[in-house]
């Protein structure tokens, strides 16, 4: 067996948890195994009692769980989970399993059952105050930080920025621009990020903060799971992916039981919206029951949101009914024949929807060469639309032309050393030069280019039969079509051949070549 197809066999075993990828070429942010682990803290001084209603019990699964489950191939213990409706952090009590990353075919498994309780009513945000979608466009971040007299107006922090070969180069930002910069990766609104530095830990209003709150606002040291999240943009990070995590897990039917580290166990009402979910789960890591159910009641966090931003006048319906995907081509010349390396994973980190798709360019390459260079073949426009963003090896192409990658259907490109002609408001037609696909921006260990839809803002995945709407990612007849947890496992099929492209890492193999 060949070394690249044991490591891919040894990935969906691991269930691709790793926060950094353990092989070549695959994906542009750290990418980690969905866990509900809690680590308990003492609550603040205001609590309330946790009020957990009755559910009927026609809204539990009705898979049928037996008393055990063997493991087969291709299992992740996340997948085990979701399949029977039970909890992924009470699976692994249950067993005992000290790495959740470690499965064997044949070992068994007991079954715990599920909880008969679920999560309280009422509506904290709309989803449009989550995802970075339209109305998020009349909120201006620096008018807002005039106005407030806390820590946060004092705060800098140094991000590593990966260049086009691999090479690190450091930028200092201030607070401003961090909080700009994570919305924009992860498509998270400004606004809820900024309500969760004065919820943990008071950034806007109070100057004087203590010392381990400088360093972790949001996510304590311990809670961090042995991964570096210091720092400003990294605790952001770390907020913006799990917000993504808890939203579009919800609306892709994985995410249905939360769990807190005293075992306490809530199914998710499945009457609530997304956004409300997202926050219910984030408000979870590092929480009591009792804490959580006054940080989601109306005094909690949605409190301190409406006093700070005002009326939520947002929507939980981002994408209209009956959406479709415009006509679009492979990202590359035609007759250019790439390597397609990477099927449905994170369109940004681990916790956005599985929105993206990775190709790498057909380069000739020797032993010895370095993993990370810029590509000779050009990246090109899948559709006619404006530049509404160029930063660090990131293009996000706006096809509906008003220079705004909130609203309407966006493209985003990562990893690209960009053309010196494109800039901000350009208009480009089908199959113009954006760029040349590198290792610049996000995380990347050799070149490849990253591509991700996103519509009013928020992620498309690439292929979900699991979710209300499937809105398969087509380009040039190809569709991507995954495989049920297994993030970057995949094929596409020609629609007009059905000839099948596996996504698999390397140029030694034709089953990954991709052409038009």
């Amino acid at each position: 067996m060949r070394l690249t197809q044991y490591l891919i066999i040894t990935l969906i075993l691991l269930g691709c948890s790793t926060e950094y990828p353990t092989v070549i070429v695959v994906t542009s942010t750290p990418r980690v195994v969905i866990t509900e682990d809690v680590i308990e803290i003492l609550p603040t001084a205001t609590t309330a009692s946790i009020v957990l209603p009755t559910i009927n019990s026609s809204s539990l699964s009705t898979t049928e769980v037996p008393r055990e489950y063997t493991v087969q191939a291709g299992d992740t213990l996340s997948g085990i989970a979701t399949t029977y409706n039970v909890s992924l952090q009470a699976l692994i009590n249950l067993n005992g399993i000290s790495n959740p990353n470690l499965l064997e075919v044949g070992q068994i498994l007991i079954l715990p059952s599920p909880p008969t309780t679920s999560t309280p009513v009422n509506q904290i945000l709309t989803d449009s105050r989550v995802v970075r979608a339209p109305d998020e466009a009349s909120f201006n971040i620096d008018n807002f930080l005039s106005t407030q007299s806390g820590y946060i107006n004092l705060v800098t922090d140094t991000l590593d920025i990966r260049l086009s070969d691999g090479s690190i180069r450091q930028d200092i930002l201030g607070s401003a621009n961090i909080i700009r910069r994570v919305a924009e990766e992860y498509s998270v609104d400004e606004r809820i990020i900024l309500a969760f530095l004065e919820y943990k830990a008071n950034w806007l209003s109070n100057a004087e903060v203590a010392d381990d709150l400088k360093e972790y606002p949001l996510i304590s040291e311990e809670a961090s799971l042995g991964y570096n999240r210091s720092g400003l943009y990294r605790q952001l990070s770390w907020l913006a992916n799990e917000l993504n995590r808890g939203y579009y897990s919800y609306k892709s039917s994985d995410l249905r039981i939360l769990t807190f580290n005293d075992g306490t166990q809530l199914l998710y009402n499945t009457s609530q919206n997304a956004g409300t979910i997202a926050l219910q789960y984030v408000m979870a890591i590092e929480n009591t029951p009792e804490q959580w159910s006054f940080d989601v009641s109306d005094n909690g966090f949605k409190s301190l949101y409406l006093r700070l931003f005002g009326e939520d006048t947002g929507k939980n319906e981002i994408l209209p009914p009956n959406l479709t995907q415009p006509s679009l081509t492979l990202p590359f010349r035609s007759g250019d024949i790439w390597r397609f390396t990477g099927g449905s994973h994170g369109g940004w980190g681990s916790g956005s929807a599985w929105s993206a798709l990775d190709f790498a360019p057909p380069d000739r390459r020797e032993d010895g060469d370095p993993f990370c260079y810029t590509s000779e073949f050009p990246v090109t426009a899948v559709s006619t639309g404006i530049i509404s963003r160029v930063s660090d090896g990131t293009v996000v192409l706006d096809l509906d032309n008003d220079i705004n990658e909130r609203t309407g259907w966006s493209i985003l490109y990562l990893h690209l050393s960009i053309d010196s002609s494109i800039s901000v408001g350009q208009l480009v037609n089908v199959g113009d030069t954006i760029g040349n696909a590198s290792c610049y921006g996000g995380f990347s260990t050799a070149t490849h280019l990253h591509i991700a839809r996103r519509y009013n803002g928020e992620w498309i995945p690439t292929d979900c039969n699991s979710c209300d709407r499937n809105i398969p990612f087509t380009m040039s007849d190809w569709q991507a079509v995954g495989l049920v947890g297994q993030e970057y496992q995949g094929y596409m099929i020609n629609q007009v051949n059905n000839r099948r492209v596996v996504a698999e890492q390397g140029r030694n193999t034709k089953i990954n070549e991709i052409s038009w």
